[in-house]
């Protein structure tokens, strides 16, 4: 469990900017230390849950350590094969959800931060989940990956201009979508042990 967090990593569990945090850390509100020798600053596990509870911004993500991710599509074979891969890995806190509808409910209040995106979903398509998404600003930060079995590169560019993040075309490989996911969230690739 990681006891010291960089200024970037404290924004990224807070759902701030970096700048907001380094603010925070100038003016005193979030206490922590300078590395000796040079201008980084570093925040303590303890000192960042207290500032976190004292400002109302949710705890779990720092008490699990884990990566929300969310995933949505109506095959249900895969979804079972995503989830166990997901939280084998052990460093995700997953949901899963089989049509549009849900989604848009999970990603309000589960709060992921990837949403892995079915695009051919039974009720609305996933390009509405990405516009509903990047509709709600506080929602600036969850990532999307898109996966469908369509590849027309009009129909991709349409899905990157609704605010996709990746997309990948069915079948895939689960270790590459992996490495896609731990890509966009900053996360190191192979699974510390």
């Amino acid at each position: 469990m990681k006891t010291v967090f960089t200024t970037g990593e404290a924004a990224k569990i807070c759902k701030v900017s970096q700048q907001t945090i380094i603010r925070c850390f100038d003016s005193g509100q979030l206490k922590g230390f300078r590395v000796p020798g040079s201008r980084f600053r570093r925040i303590p596990r303890d000192q960042l849950y207290t500032f976190m509870r004292d400002n109302g911004i949710p705890t779990d993500a720092l008490d699990s350590g884990k990566r929300k991710l969310l995933i949505v599509d109506d095959d249900e074979d895969l979804v079972d094969l995503l989830v166990d891969h997901f939280q084998r890995d052990g460093r995700f806190d997953v949901r899963s959800v089989n049509n549009g509808f849900g989604a848009g409910m999970q990603i309000k209040e589960f709060r992921p931060d990837l949403v892995v995106l079915d695009i051919m979903l039974p009720d609305i398509n996933g390009l509405e989940v990405c516009q509903l998404v990047r509709g709600d600003k506080s929602m600036d930060d969850v990532r999307i990956i898109c996966i469908s079995g369509m590849v027309e590169e009009d129909k991709i560019q349409k899905l990157r201009d609704a605010g996709a993040n990746d997309f990948m075309k069915k079948p895939f490989d689960v270790d590459a979508l992996t490495t896609r996911v731990c890509q966009l969230l900053d996360v190191e690739t192979a699974a510390s042990s």
